[in-house]
């Protein structure tokens, strides 16, 4: 009887949609034998594990399990989890302030967010979490360490990391605070660049950036030479945010678009006429910590040749992920569909590759090609650009930088022999932010630049 409840329970509440589409590769009754099975092991469990265990946790471990067993971001949010991606979503958050995913069984730090107990402890893109006060991450899901990890405002925390380089672990203490992060941070460069970071995709980016992009326009007596828009190590985040940012900087042209399993439901985005920065010159900073939201602008930027992309490869998460909601039992975060860029490109596992590769440290050669990216994560979706049938479309091959002779060459790839190490607080230390900026003086101070802008 039991296993009857819990297999109705299952196809009702959790597996209903899903029954049909494995109908149709095997039998009906095939399906239900299976959907019984987890129900006589429900059973199993509940009558013989060695110490009582909660119906709800279970099942919704099993709802997590299924769903984190197809890619490493699809989930279970249960009610409480839910309500803090909302809240999330909308710009604040309690916690460390680490955009994190799974790897290997630990905790891997996707990218700290600026100002945050986390960024300022020293958290690094790539460490692995191995430790939460002491007590191993490993055999936790994703959720259950970031529902350790957030807390009480004034709570303390302490961590373990692994991290590349480091011959032993290393051991940081951080206080709890409520992350309200600055999504958008701007300042001059010099009195004629505007430098504008993006550190996320939340309701409030778009905002941001065309306020930012007002202000500093202000400051510039001579009038800005170019913008230099920075998503190094910007996680991603919303859809729309990451369409109306590349909306602003393009004046016509696809944006973006996603291919779902079904053929009908491909969707398009298009860019407005009108352009924010008025034609001036942008050049987008990328790294590996720059993923989903980062990627869909760099591509649109990048493809349309609205602005040089430059750093080093990014991430490559070029899924999507569509939240829904399930009445009185939180919501699933479900993979629906990947990315493409306008020319066609998948983002999915291959990243954006900069234009201009620069390095932003020396050793950062051999460190960037060894560092973990979404193809590296287990169950990680391919990139299906090479597919054949109705639903793929080649790629169309990128045309050419348009610009003067001999300004790329100048760019150089990586930082002196006896440069100082990169500081985030002193900008004179950041080598790619340096590079970025001359090529954009010498792109203005040249006259096919001049003759553009009369």
């Amino acid at each position: 009887m039991m296993a009857s409840v819990a297999a109705a329970f299952v196809a009702g509440a959790v597996a209903g949609p899903v029954v049909t589409a494995w109908a149709q590769e095997g039998s009906r009754a095939e399906t239900y034998r299976l959907l019984n099975l987890f129900g006589d092991v429900f059973e199993r469990v509940r009558a013989e594990y060695v110490e009582p265990v909660n119906d709800r946790e279970v099942i919704e471990n099993a709802i997590n399990g299924m769903l984190q067993g197809l890619d490493p971001h699809s989930s279970y949010m249960n009610l409480r989890n839910f309500r803090d991606m909302q809240v999330q979503t909308r710009g604040e958050f309690g916690g460390l302030g680490i955009e994190v995913s799974q790897e290997a069984g630990y905790v891997k730090v996707i990218s700290p967010i600026d100002e945050t107990p986390a960024a300022r402890a020293g958290v690094k893109p790539g460490d692995l979490i191995t430790h939460i006060n002491d007590k191993t991450t490993q055999g936790l899901t994703l959720q259950e360490a970031v529902d350790q990890m957030r807390g009480e405002r004034g709570s303390s925390i302490r961590l373990t990391i692994r991290r590349e380089g480091s011959a032993t672990p290393i051991e940081i203490s951080l206080t709890r605070e409520t992350i309200r992060p600055q999504v958008v941070r701007a300042r001059m460069e010099g009195g004629d660049i505007a430098y504008i970071r993006l550190t996320s995709f939340n309701e409030q980016t778009e905002v941001g950036l065309r306020r930012a992009l007002t202000t500093l326009r202000s400051q510039a007596r001579d009038g800005l030479k170019g913008i230099v828009l920075d998503l190094r190590n910007n996680p991603g985040g919303l859809l729309d945010q990451a369409i109306q940012v590349s909306d602003d900087l393009l004046d016509q042209g696809e944006i973006v678009s996603t291919r779902a399993r079904r053929t009908e439901d491909a969707q398009r985005w298009n860019a407005r006429s009108g352009d924010i920065a008025q034609g001036l010159p942008i050049i987008v900073l990328v790294n590996a910590g720059s993923a989903s939201a980062s990627e869909i602008v760099a591509g649109a930027l990048q493809d349309h040749r609205r602005a040089i992309v430059m750093g080093v490869k990014s991430f490559g998460k070029g899924s999507v992920q569509t939240v829904m909601p399930l009445p009185g039992n939180g919501a699933i975060r479900l993979t629906t569909a990947r990315y493409y860029t306008p020319s066609g490109r998948s983002i999915q596992a291959t990243g954006i590759e900069p234009d201009i590769e620069v390095l932003a440290q020396r050793q950062d050669a051999q460190q960037n090609r060894e560092r973990d990216r979404e193809a590296d994560l287990r169950r990680a979706l391919r990139n299906d650009s090479s597919a054949t049938g109705v639903n793929a479309r080649p790629p169309a091959p990128l045309p050419p930088l348009n610009l003067p002779a001999g300004l790329v060459e100048r760019v150089q790839r990586m930082p002196a022999e006896d440069a100082p190490a990169f500081d985030p607080t002193k900008p004179e230390t950041d080598h790619q932010l340096q590079q970025a900026v001359g090529l954009l003086r010498s792109i203005a101070a040249t006259p096919v630049q001049r003759r553009a802008s009369r």
